[in-house]
């Protein structure tokens, strides 16, 4: 039996599919299917039941999951805790991510985490906040960074970056440098979509000042942190959305920054992962390197 069967058997239980599986280790459809049926004649089980087009787990191969994610992690703890082979640690980290966590705090995430572990690979899917906390529960990725909470017990948030929502303007609105929801609503507006995290904030401020969001002169929704920021460029409306994007956007893009007044309340982005999810060695060095850096 060789780790690296193992560890392509657990990709075939996780993606619950032999092409996914062969697409997320980058090897044949037909080379993963030699690894499950080597491992099948070698055990004298069946791993795998083949109903139709799903690809069933059976009781065989859930208890042999759970060896092979302890045997994988012990590798990787072997290779750790010889410190000549640290820099020799490798694997993959299927992370999703928010757009403005993606953009602006990831990426410099991974490049410090990279200067101590370059051998390890980092997978990127990029969906709005509320997906991503139910791909974290799915186990569909390993770890997510969000901006908003949504509670499940079986998820943990490590709080990254306070920040707050400002609103930006195009050259076309002359507007004061601090607005209230109430100047807002006269303005065409820019509306990101429902499952955003910066949506869910926007919903609750509102909700507190008595306004519905039929009294925002809404000309658009969009998923796309790039597309509102276009809309808000051609003068088409106003926007509100996260003041680390905004100084980002506003230097390139000409664009002006206002206080939203009113707005107090304390927000975060995250990092989460399932607390009942067993992650790769180099998952949790990931959060181990983000927890260090938690705010008190």
């Amino acid at each position: 039996m060789e780790l690296h069967q193992l560890f392509v058997f657990t990709k075939v239980v996780e993606h619950k599919s032999f092409s996914k599986a062969a697409e997320a280790v980058y090897l044949s459809q037909s080379t993963v299917s030699s690894h499950i049926q080597s491992l099948e004649k070698m055990l004298n089980v069946r791993l795998f039941d083949r109903v139709g087009r799903d690809t069933i787990v059976t009781p065989y191969g859930e208890r042999l999951y759970q060896w092979a994610l302890r045997l994988l992690e012990l590798k990787d703890q072997a290779l750790y805790d010889i410190k000549e082979s640290v820099t020799d640690l490798r694997g993959k980290i299927h992370i999703g991510v928010s757009s403005v966590p993606g953009q602006f705090l990831v990426p410099k995430m991974i490049k410090k985490f990279r200067k101590e572990y370059p051998n390890v690979t980092f997978l990127i899917s990029e969906f709005p906040s509320k997906i991503v906390a139910e791909n974290v529960t799915s186990g569909k990725v390993d770890v997510g960074f969000l901006g908003e909470k949504y509670e499940d017990e079986r998820l943990h948030y490590l709080p990254l970056q306070k920040e707050k929502l400002v609103v930006i303007s195009s050259d076309e609105y002359h507007l004061d440098a601090r607005l209230s929801i109430e100047n807002i609503v006269q303005y065409p507006f820019i509306m990101r979509k429902s499952d955003s995290g910066t949506k869910a904030i926007l919903e609750k401020f509102l909700k507190k000042k008595n306004i519905k969001e039929e009294q925002l002169n809404i000309v658009a929704h969009t998923d796309s942190s790039q597309t509102l920021i276009e809309f808000v460029k051609q003068g088409i409306g106003i926007a509100i959305i996260s003041e680390i994007a905004a100084k980002e956007y506003a230097l390139a893009n000409n664009l002006h920054i206002h206080e939203l007044i009113g707005f107090e309340d304390e927000r975060y982005f995250y990092l989460v992962y399932n607390e009942a999810k067993t992650l790769s060695f180099v998952s949790r060095l990931l959060i181990e390197m983000v927890s260090k850096k938690v705010p008190c």
